[in-house]
């Protein structure tokens, strides 16, 4: 039995990389030009959006590091996709006038409101962020793999999925990763909603759980502090606000109406499937609560596949969490991508570069990035960690920013170079011997979100306050 069940997982997973690589392939043959690759031509309709959406911001940050945090913390975990949602409302006002600048990447709209300096800063900041965010969902795509086959090791797991993103990644561009993403968004949401009832009943309902699970994880704080609450929620929503594979796909819209329909869909498709994901951790930790899932908690939603349901319906759930994977792991690949020939390749190296030979130079930085994303998994033990690490990078030193450009005519070129600088060299320095021993353990010991925020909030609203305002030029691409 144990041997027909591993073979039924090895069928659907083959299945999703199947269907994976033939979406890729068919894609290929429609890349001609460097908007193509990067935005798709600006073709995708608003259901195509929600779905590359939904997929891009629903991967291991949610299966893997929410989860854990859930076996740990039960529904209080919840502060951390809340982050999301709120700016996800947020974001509802933000995308017609992401839509309307329509230019490549993050980096083009700081340039274009602020300076050149702020441009190369921004790439910086980006390539942290992003190329740890691609690094956990690598590592989980390996944890999923050594769970169902436990003659590949962890790593092992890593090397392989790590040529499957690379290889989805470099073929077709954003149209391979959305139209990927469209088949993925269906497959997860009725794997994960058919399942929750199911480990619900297994766990004894609702009265199950409460006699199985301690009262704190049903309450909304529970063992946690509002301090620690917010560190979850702020990384979270700030991330949202300023993310750039968000704004890319704004970018790639047909129109901006496509845009501001898109984000309904995402903010109700988003709750729903979170808050499940949250769930079934939840459950997955009342009947799991010792063996091997306790000492990586990360592994929850896979292992309760794997273990708590019909084998037919494991496998789904569990192929549907690798293709999540892969579908944020090419997100958060392609991105930095982007940055890298459209703001250093063709900025600095050769401005003139016909189409063929920035589609070569985007699909080798693919390949460059994602070996980078997977020595950075090698040594990832806590996805939660670092998964806040790199939300946090971003949202300390682009949001601000990015959100400035949208709906301030006071910051100017000066206070945002100075913030994206603070919010990089805080965060990326905070978790440092050096801090340590100067500062009191109970700062130290926090995570960077709040020193980076505050940091990078001073610098944009107090440098830019000291020195002369913007010229008219610079504000009017992005303000009425």
């Amino acid at each position: 039995m144990a041997l027909l069940h591993a073979g039924l997982y090895a069928w659907v997973l083959s299945t999703v990389v199947l269907v994976l690589l033939a979406v890729s392939l068919a894609k290929t043959r429609g890349v001609k030009t460097k908007a193509d690759y990067l935005l798709a031509g600006r073709s995708l309709p608003a259901f195509v959006l929600v779905f590359t959406l939904l997929s891009s911001w629903i991967g291991a940050g949610s299966l893997f590091a929410g989860a854990e945090n859930a076996y740990r913390n039960g529904f209080a975990a919840l502060w951390q996709p809340a982050g999301g949602w709120a700016g996800l409302l947020l974001i509802y006002f933000i995308a017609p006038r992401a839509r309307k600048f329509a230019q490549f990447t993050i980096p083009d709209l700081l340039e274009v409101r602020y300076n050149q300096t702020a441009r190369v800063l921004g790439v910086i900041a980006i390539l942290f962020a992003y190329t740890a965010i691609a690094s956990y969902q690598l590592r989980g795509g390996g944890d999923i793999l050594h769970l169902i086959f436990p003659g590949i090791s962890s790593n092992t797991g890593m090397m392989i999925i790590t040529v499957f993103v690379i290889a989805f990644t470099a073929l077709a561009g954003m149209a391979s990763v959305a139209y990927m993403d469209v088949a993925i968004g269906l497959l997860v949401t009725v794997a994960l909603c058919i399942s929750l009832p199911i480990l619900l009943q297994h766990a004894g309902g609702t009265a199950g759980l409460h006699a199985r699970l301690p009262e704190t994880h049903f309450q909304v704080l529970g063992s946690i502090s509002f301090a620690r609450a917010m560190e979850f929620f702020l990384p979270t929503m700030l991330l949202m606000l300023g993310n750039q594979a968000m704004y890319q796909k704004f970018f790639s819209a047909k129109s901006e109406r496509d845009a501001r329909v898109a984000v309904v869909g995402w903010i109700i498709g988003t709750v729903i499937l979170e808050t499940i994901i949250v769930a079934i951790a939840v459950i997955g930790s009342a009947l799991f609560a010792t063996g091997e899932v306790s000492q990586r908690p990360r592994e929850i939603i896979a292992y309760t596949a794997r273990h708590g349901l019909p084998a037919m319906l494991g496998a789904l759930l569990l192929g549907a969490v690798f293709a999540k994977v892969i579908s944020t792991a090419n997100n958060y690949l392609f991105s930095p991508a982007t940055n890298l020939v459209n703001d250093v390749f063709l900025r600095y190296i050769r401005p003139q570069a016909s189409n063929r030979s920035v589609l070569l130079v985007s699909r080798l930085v693919v390949i460059g990035l994602g070996l980078w994303a997977f020595v950075q998994g090698a040594y990832t033990q806590s996805i939660l960690e670092k998964a806040l690490y790199a939300y946090t990078i971003y949202s300390a030193a682009l949001t601000p920013v990015i959100l400035a450009a949208f709906y301030s005519r006071r910051v100017n070129q000066q206070g945002a170079v100075a913030c994206i600088a603070a919010g990089t060299f805080v965060t990326v320095f905070w978790d440092t011997d050096f801090v340590r021993r100067i500062l009191p353990a109970s700062i130290a010991h926090r995570d960077a979100i709040f020193p980076a925020l505050l940091a990078s909030l001073l610098c944009l609203f107090v440098v830019s306050w000291l020195t002369p305002p913007p010229p008219r030029e610079k504000v009017q691409p992005f303000l009425p």
